[in-house]
């Protein structure tokens, strides 16, 4: 008898194979999500704070909050950092938004093969409106209905997730520089009993959000998290990827493998615990009024040399949502970023090259991150370790680049540049001290437990396709 994981680990595999699924083709996705574009009135418009309706300056903190208490504030935060021989001291706003919310995807077999189901949602942050989402993406605030409105559509199943197969069950963190001590459920459960179907709703493949995942701003931030973390066994799926022959599909298949490589695992965790007893982070919320360099103007919270991000106000239409209109604070960054990860092969076994990073709104001091990773400042002017080599790689080296969308619930037309770069051989596998080579078993690992991987290195993750050749 086949084991459950073993199971899934073949259906995984053969998801991740076909290119074409009951919905089509890739492109024939890509046209729907174009069709579900126009066919959804969006109106966002940007506002002073004075006419965001429903929320308002504290007058104790000048803290910017909605008057039901809940949803997300923006507040001040007062941060102390030391390690690596330094010592840090600053001040910024950051979203405060202590409930958990649902990033949920629904999976089920169809025509034989395991199919996602994904939807076209619209954030009013989003470059290009709708982007390819999670079956379920709501705050606490949004399923409790706290804006009067209907309940996010299929909800129950994930309310009554024990009554069926539970792939995927998991908090992760949010963007640790943006938010304070964020996390989401990331959830994925098999669904045995017929889904009713909805226009705003899609069947696709694993291949097929692999290659989607090549266009700019088409899977969002919140599927891109929960897909990283499904894996598999490298030993369970050899039989049905022999034909991928390339030397880097089988660097990255070996690098699926656990068994060979098991005793790195307990040296990993040594290392992040001896990181996370060196570096120190000490942040707490602080009145936003009070934020040294930063001002709060008619109609944007923004520092004085306008660096970094500014906080801004949105007044928004949208026909398909639970509610059709509301307003809400955006965040706007002031530059694109990069997010690069680098690939090395180490005895024939693909490895990654990870850093451990301290953001200030992280729960447990330091995240795994990608080699590079820079979203707020000119990232040419700090000139941060590998940026140069990143910036400098090859056409033949670069496996992935694309730019990606960060969550537009929050954000504000934010993308940035997302690349996978393999290492050519004079790249060195001694590395600094808070950077660490790691296969790819051993990432996913990880990603059974809380606050170890950032949601960028995530990401980054989650595109990476064992048939790359």
């Amino acid at each position: 008898m086949v084991s459950e994981q073993r199971r899934n680990n073949l259906l995984l595999a053969k998801s991740l194979l076909s290119t074409v699924g009951p919905a089509g083709t890739v492109g024939d996705i890509r046209a729907w999500l174009e069709k579900r574009r126009a066919a959804v009135a969006v109106d966002v418009r940007l506002t002073d704070f004075r006419s965001l309706r429903e929320w308002r300056f504290e007058e104790e903190s000048g803290d910017l909050v909605h008057e039901s208490g809940s949803f997300f504030a923006i507040r001040g935060l007062d941060v102390h950092a030391e390690g690596g021989g330094l010592r840090n001291h600053w001040q910024q706003p950051i979203i405060d938004q202590p409930e958990v919310g649902f990033l949920g995807i629904i999976v089920q077999e169809r025509d034989g093969l395991l199919c996602f189901l994904m939807q076209a949602k619209i954030e009013p942050g989003n470059l290009n409106c709708v982007q390819l989402s999670p079956t379920l993406q709501a705050t606490r605030s949004n399923y409790m209905q706290i804006h009067r409105g209907r309940a996010p559509r299929f909800l129950e199943y994930f309310r009554e997730s024990r009554r069926h197969r539970i792939w995927l069950d998991q908090l992760q963190s949010e963007q640790g520089g943006r938010f304070f001590h964020k996390r989401n459920r990331n959830i994925v459960i098999e669904v045995e009993e017929e889904i009713p179907p909805h226009e705003d709703f899609i069947w696709v493949t694993l291949g097929q959000l692999k290659e989607l995942m090549h266009f700019d701003n088409t899977v969002n931030m919140d599927a891109r998290t929960v897909i990283s973390a499904l894996g598999w066994r490298g030993s369970d799926i050899i039989p049905l990827l022999r034909h991928a022959g390339s030397a880097r599909s089988r660097a990255l298949l070996a690098s699926l493998c656990k068994e060979e490589y098991e005793p790195r695992h307990l040296e990993t965790l040594y290392w992040l615990s001896e990181l996370k007893t060196r570096y120190l982070i000490r942040s707490r919320l602080m009145p936003l009024d009070r934020v040294s360099e930063w001002r709060v103007r008619e109609d944007e919270i923004v520092r004085d040399d306008r660096l970094y991000f500014r906080v801004i106000g949105a007044e928004v239409t949208i026909s398909n949502r639970e509610v059709a209109r509301w307003s809400q604070p955006l965040i706007q960054p002031m530059q694109e970023g990069i997010c690069a990860l680098v690939m090395k092969e180490i005895d024939g076994v693909a490895h990654f090259l990870v850093q451990a990073k301290l953001e200030c709104g992280n729960l447990d001091v330091v995240e795994l991150a990608p080699t590079l990773q820079c979203l707020t400042g000119s990232f040419r002017s700090g000139k941060p370790e590998f940026l140069e080599y990143v910036l400098a790689a090859k056409p033949e080296q670069v496996i992935y680049d694309c730019r990606q969308s960060e969550e537009g619930g929050r954000f504000w037309r934010e993308q940035n540049r997302n690349m996978l770069v393999a290492a050519d051989r004079d790249f060195p596998e001694e590395v600094p001290e808070n950077f660490r080579w790691m296969p790819l078993w051993q990432l996913r690992e990880l990603l059974h437990f809380n606050n170890y991987l950032n949601i960028q290195l995530r990401s980054l993750l989650a595109a990476v396709n064992i048939l790359d050749v």
